[in-house]
């Protein structure tokens, strides 16, 4: 095969789009909800250093849990965001990103059950879905075509 013929085969069109006007359009998308999320995370930091500041001097103890819990949420974005970017710059989503992003998610989970009012079945069920998401990411990378 020579050149312009592999070229040929991987463009692709829908029925108004061609693959490069499909793409600027997904990346726009995708800029766009990054943008969201960095303005809600701006907002969050905002947020938490307000919460500090006035739960210092009342009840700091229920504003540290309260302000843990916000961080692992930011911390979850955050991921979301790598997830985000690791799309545009590979033009795919690795497996590794999601599972990071599900176990920041689950972690903060189990944190909001040690603070609250929990059932020990669901401590239990979260620390299994953890312990199981830990596994598929040391498979995950350990066996993974890229090198990065």
């Amino acid at each position: 095969m020579n050149n312009d013929t592999q070229k040929k085969n991987t463009q692709y069109s829908t029925l108004l789009l061609s693959h490069e006007w499909h793409s600027k359009i997904v990346g726009f998308l995708v800029g766009i909800l990054m943008l969201g999320i960095y303005f809600w995370i701006i907002g969050g930091i905002v947020n938490l250093l307000a919460h500090l500041y006035i739960q210092a001097f009342t009840d700091w103890s229920h504003g540290a849990e309260k302000m843990i819990k916000e961080v692992v949420i930011m911390l979850a974005a955050l991921e979301l965001i790598r997830t985000l970017q690791s799309y545009l710059t590979l033009g795919r989503v690795k497996v590794t990103f999601i599972l990071d992003a599900a176990l920041v998610v689950l972690i903060g989970e189990l944190i909001s059950l040690w603070y609250g009012d929990y059932n020990s079945l669901d401590v239990i069920v979260n620390i299994s879905v953890i312990s199981v998401l830990t596994v598929l990411r040391i498979i995950t990378t350990k066996y993974s075509p890229d090198d990065n």
